[in-house]
């Protein structure tokens, strides 16, 4: 299934949410290079987030890269100047493609903006980096010794989801299924997706990181629910009402 839309309204304008869409597809468009293929793989390995280097303290060296393996004391680094813990950060606004960031942001446009309303505006942005790191740790945890670049927002999205699937699973997502639109309840939708990333397999996706991600953005709002969902009904009047 993929989801078209949420029946489910809000009454911001989700400026976080727009802002991490907006900074995600300049840094894309922009920073990433694209043309040729040797160029970007080069900026994922001097950019992006690697495992190996997470846990060494320090940039892989030209042997690990050459041996694509994680090897203590192995030589001199590749990229000296590389911070591999600020990597961290910058990985969760790069993509492996087109298609990689369109899903993303269509993801996060469309469950994102009641998220943002539930949390108001800093500290949907605070859950949403913070979300993002857990993934990406997540992933150096089960993977200590990777040299392959972490790249993509699919973890901090995941948390977006969990905390969605805390606060509306009653809400309804529309949804292509094989050739028709059906409205899908959020809990079976998101339910299926998180179920999903374990089929994954080792197929160059990091679903450890999605998973991680989602639990992180469930369990965060399970233990602020009551007062999110009292926040939501504040902003958006007596007259809301709903199933979650």
């Amino acid at each position: 299934m993929f989801p078209i839309r949420d029946l489910n309204p809000t009454r911001i304008t989700p400026i976080v949410t727009i802002a991490l869409i907006a900074i995600n597809v300049l840094v894309f468009l922009l920073w990433q290079p694209h043309l040729n293929e040797a160029a970007g793989e080069e900026f994922a390995y001097r950019h992006a987030a690697i495992a190996c280097e997470v846990t060494q303290g320090q940039p892989i060296s030209v042997a690990e890269f050459q041996s694509d393996r994680c090897i203590a004391s192995s030589g001199a680094p590749i990229f000296p100047d590389k911070q591999p813990y600020a990597a961290l950060f910058v990985s969760m606004f790069l993509h492996a493609g087109i298609a990689h960031i369109l899903g993303n942001m269509w993801f996060l446009w469309l469950f994102g903006n009641n998220i943002e309303e539930a949390f108001g505006t800093l500290r949907y942005a605070a859950f949403y980096l913070i979300g993002g790191m857990v993934a990406a740790l997540a992933f150096v945890a089960v993977h200590p010794s990777s040299v392959v670049p972490l790249v993509g927002a699919s973890g901090a999205i995941a948390a977006v989801l969990g905390a969605y699937l805390v606060l509306f699973p009653g809400k309804l997502v529309l949804s292509w299924a094989f050739i028709t639109l059906i409205p899908v309840p959020a809990v079976i939708f998101l339910g299926l997706w998180f179920v999903g990333q374990f089929a994954v397999g080792d197929a160059g996706v990091a679903w450890e990181s999605h998973v991680a991600g989602f639990v992180f953005g469930a369990l965060v709002t399970l233990v602020f629910r009551g007062s999110l969902l009292r926040r939501i009904r504040g902003a958006q009047g007596p007259q809301w009402g709903g199933s979650y």
